[in-house]
């Protein structure tokens, strides 16, 4: 689907389009959709994100508990499970994993894509010992760019 179909969709479609570009949350798609036309993806993107930065603190906690834990071998969407595909089984530390949810309330949120296992548990390791707000507000960044991956991948061929 090209960007001038995205842009001529329903709010309705619109958000079954683009509801998984924010990980189980097709509501940012349908707050974005009054923003249309968008003349590029980097226009879609920030209206995306916009709508994600507007919500409440309550709904971006939802948007960040609907990710699934990395390395995790539990249900999660193609979006995710094309992501993560490149991680080897036993390359993430699982527990440092729980710990982080524990401490947090969410997930530990990072985009995959172009990193390592070793930049992951890096990161982990670092972000584990930051304050929840902290941590609150870099997952919402991840959740950015991993949208902006997906989002990049879904209009390549346009």
């Amino acid at each position: 689907m090209t960007l001038e179909q995205v842009n001529a969709l329903a709010q309705a479609e619109f958000a079954t389009e683009l509801g998984a570009i924010f990980e189980h949350s097709p509501w940012v798609a349908e707050r974005a959709w009054p923003r249309r036309p968008f003349a590029t993806v980097e226009a879609l993107h920030a209206a995306m994100s916009e709508a994600m930065d507007a919500a409440t603190p309550e709904e971006q906690l939802a948007l960040l508990r609907a990710h699934p834990e990395l390395g995790s071998r539990a249900p999660m969407s193609a979006l995710s499970t094309a992501e993560q595909s490149e991680l080897i089984d036993g390359e993430l530390e699982l527990d440092g994993m729980r710990r982080y949810r524990e401490k947090f309330g969410f997930p530990f949120i990072f985009a995959v894509k172009g990193s390592s296992p070793t930049d992951i548990l890096f990161a982990l390791q670092i972000r584990i010992n930051g304050t929840r707000e902290e941590e609150f507000q870099q997952a919402l960044r991840e959740v950015r760019r991993i949208a902006w991956f997906r989002l990049q991948d879904k209009f390549k061929e346009s």
